[in-house]
This record gives structure tokens, sequence and C-alpha cells, in this order.
């Protein structure tokens, strides 16, 4: 790869950061664990992975003073990745875990909308089985560098029983690629200089291959 510069992997307690530095290694991107924010100044580049609940998300991003970090990152215009909880974690809250519907959990707010059970509200109840588990295809809604060079409808994994729901009118502006689960949902995010996808990269064979290699040379 022609990228030299520093891929920063957030570690909060909530991810599958040696799958996703192992991506990284086969591509022969450099990238880096970061146990503490301090370590945000030598790194080019920064991925949060997620696996779990968003409030639980939230509240080790908090408890290790990483949201004003990520906030600040992405206001520089800095290349950043959010991955499955990750990338819902970018939004302004979630259902999850909520006391009601009007009450979401806070998110880090830097994309408008919520994050949504499959079972709510936007896709009717009682007709999917959640999670959302295994392999489902792509539907490009516009050209996204980090899509490049991979084909129309092409299959990634998912393991997710919320997904992101952006406010509705901006949804162009957030949403690069759609998926099919009982509705259309946001399979990924680009806005400038942040992208998001509710799918493992790192589990996706080639085409999530191509994906990081395409967030190291952006």
């Amino acid at each position: 790869m022609g990228s030299t510069q520093m891929i920063g992997i957030i570690d909060y307690g909530m991810g599958n950061l040696r799958s996703v530095q192992k991506a990284f290694d086969r591509l022969g991107a450099e990238s880096r664990i970061l146990s503490s924010p301090e370590g945000v100044a030598q790194c080019d580049r920064l991925v949060l992975p997620g696996v779990g609940a968003f409030a639980d998300g939230m509240e080790h991003l908090n408890a290790h003073g990483w949201t004003d970090v990520i906030r600040g990152f992405i206001g520089d215009g800095r290349p950043f990745l959010g991955v499955c909880l990750g990338m819902q974690l970018l939004f302004e809250g979630s259902l999850e875990d909520a006391p009601c519907s009007d009450q979401p959990v806070t998110g880090l707010g830097v994309l408008p909308g919520t994050v949504e059970r499959f079972e709510g509200r936007a896709f009717g109840p009682g007709r999917l089985k959640v999670p959302h588990m295994g392999w489902n295809c792509l539907e490009w809604q516009r050209p996204d560098p980090l899509l490049h060079g991979l084909p129309q409808q092409v299959y990634v994994y998912f393991v997710h029983s919320y997904c992101a729901v952006p406010q509705k009118g901006k949804e162009e502006s957030v949403i690069s690629a759609r998926c099919d689960y009982g509705g259309p949902f946001c399979g990924s995010i680009w806005n400038q200089n942040l992208w998001g996808t509710q799918f493992h990269p790192e589990k996706s064979q080639r085409a999530g291959l191509q994906m990081l290699a395409n967030f190291a040379e952006v």
C-alpha cells in the first residue's frame, strides 16, 4: 500500500480489536491499538470498532475519556471509521435500553438520527429473526470512497439487532449504501471525512479488506 500513515484502533472494551488490526496487517497498513486517548496525537486515522450494547458503549467511551477526543478528531477533518456498534454510537441516540421511545440513550451526536431495533417501528413487529446475522448485500446509493473498486450488491457480513435510522431529510447526506432486512436499512454511511459500516469489514473477506484498504488511503 502507498499509505505510511498511522491508523489508531480505539480500545474502549467493546470491540474486536485484534481482528481489525489483523485485517490492516494483511494489507500492510500500519495500525496501533489505543488504550488511552493520549495515543491519538500520533494517528492520522481512527477506527472505532464495537460489539455489544449502545449504553455500555457510551459508558465506556465516557469513562475512558474518548467522547470529546472522537468529536474533536472528526471535527478536525481527519478520516474516521465506525464499525457496527462503533457506527451506531456516532448518532444522537439509541432506543436500545432506553426507558421509552422518546427518551433515547444519548450517543456521540456527530450524526442526526437514532438507532432502532429491527422489530421496532421502522420495520414492523414480529416479522424478522433478530439478530440479523450472516451475509447480505449492499445497494449503493451514491459513490463512496470506502466502496471504491467494489461491485454493486456486494455481500458483506452482519451481526446486529439494531440499525441506524438517520433523521428524515438527512438520509442523502448520511447513507452511502443500504441493505434489506424486512425493509431497507442503513448499511454504510459517508459524510465528508466520516465513514461507518453496520457490517464487519474485518469479517467480510475480500470485499471487507478492499474497504479497509480504501480507508487507509483516503
